[in-house]
């Protein structure tokens, strides 16, 4: 049996983003994102109803400020009172799981579309995806980024501005670019 580029996508294996399953995907996220950011000036319960309709799980009393992007929305997992301030953005062809009480800065990056080292498969359009995960109770910094695959425990801080290319244990503190512990 022929898996579709959708299901492959979902697995974290090689996939065709220029799929029509995908693109239709995409579009549909996009409509919703609109009316998602044109929904600043609402009141929190109001986001998220909104959140509760694109995303995969919404956590009681879990916020992402206006104005928010991502590529599917169905991926991500937000935990109870989660909060994402203005401006972040989520890559989320894998899934993205945010944990509990954790709280995220304004223009965060969470990636989680990765393409092959191979330069021939690149040009044939294929893609994949790695998952990202964030524990609970965790604070990551404005302006971070959060490579594909990296998994983030739970208390952890990630400073601001900070590029976090490999795991973060429970309780730890990084900073810089690549992130690094600095106790």
């Amino acid at each position: 049996m022929t898996r579709s580029q959708k299901e492959k996508m979902l697995a974290g294996e090689m996939y065709n983003a220029a799929d029509p399953e995908i693109q239709a995907d995409l579009l549909a996220t996009g409509a919703w994102l609109k009316r998602y950011n044109d929904a600043l000036d609402a009141r929190p319960d109001q986001w998220h109803v909104l959140l509760c309709e694109r995303l995969g799980e919404v956590g009681l009393g879990a916020v992402i400020r206006p104005p928010f992007y991502c590529d599917y929305g169905f991926n991500i997992r937000l935990g109870a009172h989660v909060y994402v301030n203005f401006n972040c953005v989520i890559l989320d062809v894998a899934e993205v799981a945010i944990g509990e009480g954790t709280a995220i800065g304004p223009a965060v990056q969470i990636y989680t579309a990765d393409h092959p080292h191979d330069p021939e498969q690149r040009q044939v359009g294929l893609q994949l995806g790695r998952p990202v995960r964030i524990g609970r109770h965790a604070w990551i910094g404005g302006g971070a980024i959060i490579l594909p695959g990296v998994t983030i425990g739970d208390h952890a801080v990630v400073g601001a501005g900070s590029v976090v290319t490999r795991d973060v244990p429970a309780g730890a503190k990084v900073v810089g670019s690549p992130a690094r512990d600095r106790g």
